[in-house]
Order: C-alpha cells, then sequence, then structure tokens
C-alpha cells in the first residue's frame, strides 16, 4: 500500500486525488493533507481519510480547525514550515503537489529533499526552477510523474522509446470558452465567462490561464524541464474535444497519441500507481459517441501569452519566473475587477519588458525574481500603464 501526502488537497486535483484514493483502499492510503483555507471541506477530509498530520494557511486557521474537529490524532500545522513538513512526512511514499501558483515549490522542493517521489500537478515550480528542480530529483533518485492531462500523455507516449527518435512534442490545448471568439469581443469578457471552461472543472486561477492560453505557455516549459526538449520542438494545436491529451511525433513520421475523457482522475490514477495501472479512474472513451475530432493552430493575435511563454523561455535565466509571478499577479487583477480580460496578457508584456534577466543558481534566485516581479506587475497595474 503506498502512502501518500498531498498538497493542495482542498483544490480541484486534490480533491480528484482522494477520490481515486477513495475507489482503491487497498492500494493507498493518506497520510499528510495540505489546504489552504477551506477548513469545511479539509475537516471532511480528515473524517474520511485519518491523516497523521494536516496544515492549514496560518495559525488563526490551525486554531479555528482544531476547534471544529476536537480530540484527535491528526496533528495540525500551519504556514510555510507546516506545508514543507507535510511534503517531508516521514511515512509518505509519493507527495502529489497540486498547491496553485508559486506557493507549491517550496514544498515541492522539500519533498524531494526528503526523497518522497513527486506526482506533479503544479506546473510553476517547474516554470520557476526547472533545472534545480530536476537537478535535485536526480540527485536523490526521486521521481517525478507528471499529472497534467498534457504531460502525463507526453510520458505515456514517450515509455519504451528511444527519444533520440522524437521529432517534436504536440500539446493540445482545448482553447478554452474564446478560442473562436473574434477578438473585437474580447473587451467584453467578463469574470464569470473566462470561468466557464467547456471541458474541465479546474480552480480559479487555471481555468483563467485557459482561457488566456497561457496555462499552455507555462505547460511548454514544464515540458521543455520534464522530457529535456527545446522549445523549438515544442508545439500548441488547440484541439476542443480535449479527447487526445497530446501527441509525440518521432522522425519517421509516426505520431504515438494519448486518448481518454476528459477526467483528470486518469492522469491522478496514473501517476499514484506508476508503474503500475489501476482499474476504473475513468469512464470508457467511445470515439463512436464523440464523433468528430477538430485540430487547430492557436491565434497569435488572440493569445500573445503564447509568444509570450516562448519568448520567456528563450530568455531562460529569472525570464520564466517574472512571466509566471506576473501573469499570477493579473490574473488576480482581473479577478478581482481592477483589469480586463485582455490586460493580462499586458501586464506580463510590460514586466517583461523592464526585467533585467538574471541566473538561476539557487532557489532564492528564483525567489528574488518572483517578489521583484510581482511588485513590478502592481505597479503596472496600479499606476495604469498596461497599454
Amino acid at each position: 500500500m503506498k502512502a501518500i501526502s498531498i498538497l493542495g488537497s482542498t483544490g480541484s486535483i486534490g480533491v480528484s486525488t482522494l477520490n481515486v484514493i477513495a475507489g482503491n483502499p487497498s492500494r493507498f492510503r493518506v497520510v499528510a493533507l495540505a489546504a489552504g483555507r477551506n477548513l469545511e471541506l479539509l475537516k471532511r477530509q480528515i473524517e474520511t481519510f485519518r491523516p497523521e498530520v494536516v496544515c492549514v494557511i496560518d495559525d488563526d486557521h490551525a486554531r479555528r480547525l482544531h476547534a471544529m474537529i476536537g480530540s484527535t490524532a491528526v496533528a495540525i500545522l500551519s504556514g510555510d514550515a507546516g506545508y514543507r513538513e507535510v511534503a517531508s512526512h516521514g511515512t509518505a511514499d509519493m507527495v502529489v503537489s497540486a498547491m496553485a501558483g508559486a506557493a507549491g515549490l517550496s514544498p515541492t522542493m522539500a519533498a524531494i529533499d526528503a526523497g518522497k517521489d513527486i506526482a506533479l500537478a503544479n506546473k510553476e515550480t517547474m516554470v520557476m526552477a526547472g533545472g534545480l528542480v530536476m537537478e535535485r530529483a536526480a540527485s536523490r533518485g526521486v521521481k517525478i510523474i507528471p499529472v497534467d492531462s498534457e504531460h502525463s500523455a507526453i510520458f505515456q507516449c514517450l515509455a519504451g522509446h528511444n527519444r533520440a527518435e522524437v521529432r517534436r512534442l504536440i500539446l493540445t490545448a482545448s482553447g478554452g470558452p474564446f478560442y473562436n471568439l473574434p477578438k473585437k469581443r474580447f473587451a467584453d469578457i467578463r469574470l464569470e465567462d473566462a470561468l466557464r471552461h467547456p471541458n474541465w472543472e479546474m480552480g480559479r486561477k487555471i481555468t483563467i490561464d485557459s482561457a488566456t492560453m497561457m496555462n499552455k505557455g507555462l505547460e511548454i516549459m514544464e515540458a521543455m524541464w520534464l522530457f529535456g526538449f527545446d522549445r523549438e520542438r515544442i508545439e500548441v494545436c488547440i484541439h476542443p474535444q480535449s479527447v487526445v491529451h497530446s501527441m509525440v511525433e518521432y522522425v519517421d513520421g509516426s505520431v504515438m497519441a494519448q486518448m481518454a475523457v476528459p477526467d483528470m482522475k486518469g492522469p491522478i490514477s496514473y501517476a499514484l500507481a506508476y508503474p503500475e495501472r489501476v482499474p476504473g479512474a475513468v469512464s470508457s472513451l467511445d470515439l463512436r459517441t464523440v464523433g468528430v475530432l477538430e485540430f487547430f493552430a492557436p491565434d497569435p493575435d488572440r493569445f500573445p501569452a503564447l509568444d509570450l511563454a516562448y519568448e520567456a523561455a528563450g530568455m531562460g535565466g529569472t525570464a520564466p519566473a517574472v512571466l509566471n509571478a506576473s501573469n499570477e499577479v493579473a490574473v488576480e487583477a482581473f479577478a478581482g475587477g481592477a483589469i480586463g480580460f485582455g490586460d493580462i496578457p499586458r501586464v506580463v508584456r510590460k514586466t517583461l519588458d523592464v526585467h533585467r534577466v538574471g541566473k538561476i543558481r539557487t532557489i532564492a534566485d528564483v525567489l528574488d525574481a518572483d517578489g521583484w516581479a510581482r511588485t513590478t506587475a502592481s505597479e503596472i497595474i496600479e499606476k495604469g500603464i498596461i497599454a
């Protein structure tokens, strides 16, 4: 039985992970959970899965959780130190890294340092510090199994094949809710429109990123580090049905595709059980019912975030961390009504333009770049110098 620690247990990936675990009680058990502020859901998770330790965002939430659950064997921690302790918990065999945004970097590194295999759903960790993460994982013999459906697909399509024979990786993208919306209507996009994803149920930030296609830009950089290919060999294709999760083309023209119904429990179960598979994670795919599978090239005029990501990947160093942090700030500003939907990539563009790219030697370098970008992007928004 594999012991699992989950970073981000109350988010969409965390909830789906617990559903997979509940369906396979003889294969997996929960030993640690880390959440943020959703204490009601965390309380139910504690009652159902009986972890040894949990962590919440701060001391106040820890006190409130303790009052809610009363006398229990679970240890309640809080803050960054608590998240790192959950990530490195002694009895865990694998850590599911599913915290949203840059906050997932530090605990994920703590898990790697503790020798825990990683089921990686936090793409920002790879975007910000992919070189350091992969080097640290290799030095400690840690497996990193991707949970993003696209990277899980590529991971599966590469299995058993010679990577020297790969021509390109093809990341599929649903296109979100706006892939065929005329650009002149982008100015009218509201938050509720951006959160209305046609295929996936995800958290707010990743859903907005999917609508701008910044999510796919981040996935390009994640794929570079996970699989060791440069950006010129990674392409993006809009596939509205979200049935083909990604593809790998080989030098002889053969294309390997991984297909399944759009349900995150599929890649989650694959990562948890790797190198084995468990039955029943998702329903069977019936292509006769699906009917048509469509594929389109993304429009860079409507989705400039993709080119921004390719550019940051080419700049290297601190640029990807700056792109990620400025995007997080811009997404929150859009969600709060401070800027429009089309302003999100403009804030990122402005922040990248004034950044002096530095080298990444340590996690401190990453965090410094992240902090600088957040301050700069916030100032750009506050001063209204987006256009």
